[in-house]
């Protein structure tokens, strides 16, 4: 077995390198959300214009339902970005007031006086605070994010879903699996025979959907993985379906607005019959 060999590595300054800047690291953000150490997180969008100006970063949870709004900044953290963050974060709450929503600051140098005067918010503005840090090794640079701060405590409300990015099938056989995407023809298939209206599958970037030839219908919707597939459901009782899922092996969880069934293509074909109930409930709940 190879051993790791030890190297030393050299703090750099973006503000102060000729080589980088801020939209650089926005587009490596932008690439693989993940880096921030938030969780699987999506691109909404970059550079999201407001009357005020432009949030530079727009990300998505979309499996919890959550959106961050992410404000960037080189070199020490400064009040006028901790206030436009707040105000971005502020303004897009109102306007999806059903997802849980976080202010999030990204900088070089997050000062004790700026943590203290962050702390101040806790409990009223959910926010995360991230200190970057960048390094040289060798001929390569790495980002390491630290979060420094994590006050993200949110509650939730109705309203409409935001713009989604379109993708098709061959999208989701690369992201997930042909099986667990498989999964989804299956509970399709028994989702049509209980409507008077076929549905067909909306394919987009963070979920397959519905859509019944003129609106989408996502009352029932999808996200394939590598290994099982969440299901949502939109239904009452969600807590009793919680323990019957549960006495079979089946992962569930629900909040306000879905039941989230988790399954592998081996427990759809063991517990069909009990996939088919709770996709009739369902229809009952949406045709109500």
């Amino acid at each position: 077995m190879s051993k790791l060999e030890f190297t030393f590595a050299e703090k750099l300054s973006l503000k102060n390198s000729p080589d980088f800047n801020e939209d650089w690291l926005q587009n490596k953000i932008a690439e693989n959300p993940q880096i921030l150490g938030l969780g699987e997180l999506d691109l909404i969008e970059r550079e999201r214009k407001h009357k005020s100006g432009r949030l530079d970063l727009l990300l998505a949870d979309t499996q919890n339902e959550k959106r961050y709004e992410v404000e960037i900044m080189l070199g020490e953290l400064d009040a006028s970005h901790i206030i436009r963050c707040l105000e971005y974060w502020d303004i897009e709450k109102k306007r999806y007031p059903h997802y849980e929503h976080c202010a999030v600051i990204v900088a070089e140098d997050i000062t004790s006086r700026f943590l203290n005067v962050l702390s101040l918010f806790n409990g009223h503005i959910p926010l995360i605070a991230i200190q970057l840090n960048a390094l040289k090794v060798g001929n390569k640079i790495v980002l390491d994010f630290v979060t420094v701060m994590n006050q993200f405590a949110l509650r939730r409300d109705d309203t409409v879903e935001a713009k989604l990015v379109e993708t098709n099938r061959d999208y989701w056989n690369k992201r997930a699996t042909k099986k667990t995407v498989e999964i989804v023809d299956k509970l399709l298939e028994i989702l049509n025979s209980n409507l008077d209206s076929s549905q067909q599958l909306n394919y987009n970037k963070y979920y397959i959907g519905l859509n019944d030839g003129f609106k989408s219908r996502n009352f029932i919707h999808f996200k394939p993985k590598k290994q099982f597939t969440h299901i949502y459901f939109e239904l009452m009782n969600k807590e009793e379906w919680i323990e019957k899922l549960d006495d079979l092996g089946i992962t569930s969880t629900a909040n306000k607005r879905n039941l989230q069934v988790t399954v592998t293509p081996k427990q759809v074909t063991d517990n069909i019959n009990i996939l088919t109930e709770l996709i009739k409930e369902s229809v009952e709940f949406y045709n109500n």
